[in-house]
């Protein structure tokens, strides 16, 4: 029997990622989508038409024994209450990023997590990107010795604002470029090297209008002596290198951002052909200078997730992402503003 999996929101994170990723997954059914937009409600029918389409969340907490599994894709401030109604109806629940605004409501929807016994899966897909599945291989073999610096990065080129949710200084609502782009950068390095010791940044905002943080430095101390330099902007004039990893052995260079994103806003979905497939001139290059050699691109898999969360919810499997390592990814992100504000290098501590 499939799982029946409701979906609530259906803007960019609902439409582009979740709904076809889910979709694409065999033994798994979007069985339902919450939104309040007239449009976006057309939208799901047309796409989805065996799909319920409600305007209100509370008609899934209503008959919660219809759905096996809630996904959260709504604006960052309803993340945490719409997660806990969901595992307060009995239901376990996917949560876009940012989990929370904060560790300490990451950590209070853990609690209620266990006490509930239902697990609660982050959507970290960008740890099915096709370069960072590369990096993470060539880190794992030894193919770069022993890794020194790891550098990532997420520019891009937006000069004017776009009004929203996303731009405000609001806690509530995570708002700036830190809780956006930088939960996929600091969720990557923690993932490759561990929970750091250490947290500085620089986050300026510098855009005219703009309110929160757009342009923001990151690094990373790590308990077996890596470094990890993360930038993500919005007002690059010109884009470094997507990953630049230095090892005692080899680097690995790659430029550009993973395509899957553009397909799904394309229509494209992993059912079709040549789907996260990455073209030659797009490897990025391993080896030391003067003897660098492309290195192809493993296939991108955001659906691999959700693969994951099926098997955890029929076998029992690990989730394909832990709740804890979103919740060290947000005490990071807590440590860089604090960093920032204050000029210091802020200590993590453990946990």
């Amino acid at each position: 029997m499939d799982l029946r999996v409701a979906l609530i929101g259906y803007g960019t994170g609902g439409s582009v990622f979740h709904a076809p990723l889910i979709a694409a997954v065999p033994g798994m059914r979007l069985a339902a989508v919450v939104t309040g937009d007239p449009g976006r409600r057309k939208a799901v029918r047309e796409r989805y038409p065996e799909a319920e389409v409600f305007d209100s969340a509370d008609r899934l907490w209503s008959a919660p024994e219809g759905y096996d599994l809630v996904v959260v894709a709504a604006p960052n401030r309803q993340h945490v209450p719409l997660a806990r109604a969901a595992l307060t109806s009995g239901v376990p629940v996917v949560v876009d990023k940012p989990v929370a605004a904060s560790a300490a409501d990451a950590r209070s929807l853990a609690a209620l997590s266990a006490v509930r016994g239902l697990p609660v899966f982050p959507f970290h897909n960008r740890r099915w990107d096709g370069d960072y599945r590369t990096a993470r291989r060539l880190v794992g073999s030894g193919a770069l010795g022993d890794v020194q610096r790891f550098e990532s990065r997420f520019e891009r080129w937006r000069p004017e604002v776009r009004r929203g949710w996303k731009e405000s200084t609001d806690p509530l609502d995570a708002g700036g470029i830190l809780f956006d782009l930088g939960s996929h950068l600091v969720d990557q390095a923690i993932t490759l090297f561990g929970r750091p010791g250490g947290v500085y940044a620089e986050a300026d905002t510098r855009r005219p209008g703009a309110a929160a943080a757009d342009d923001v430095f990151v690094a990373l101390s790590h308990p077996g002596g890596q470094r990890s330099h993360l930038w993500m902007s919005a007002t690059a004039a010109h884009l470094g290198p997507r990953f630049r990893i230095l090892g005692s052995r080899a680097s690995y260079t790659v430029s550009g951002m993973d395509g899957q994103e553009e397909q799904l806003r394309g229509g494209r979905t992993p059912r079709d052909p040549g789907y996260g497939i990455a073209p030659p001139e797009s490897y990025g290059l391993l080896g030391t200078p003067g003897e660098q050699a492309p290195e192809p691109t493993a296939p991108g898999a955001y659906h691999d997730f959700y693969a994951g969360v099926a098997r955890t919810l029929r076998d029992g499997a690990p989730p394909p992402v832990a709740l804890a390592d979103a919740i060290t990814g947000l005490e990071v992100i807590e440590a860089a503003v604090r960093s920032a504000r204050e000029g210091v290098v802020a200590a993590l501590g453990d946990q």
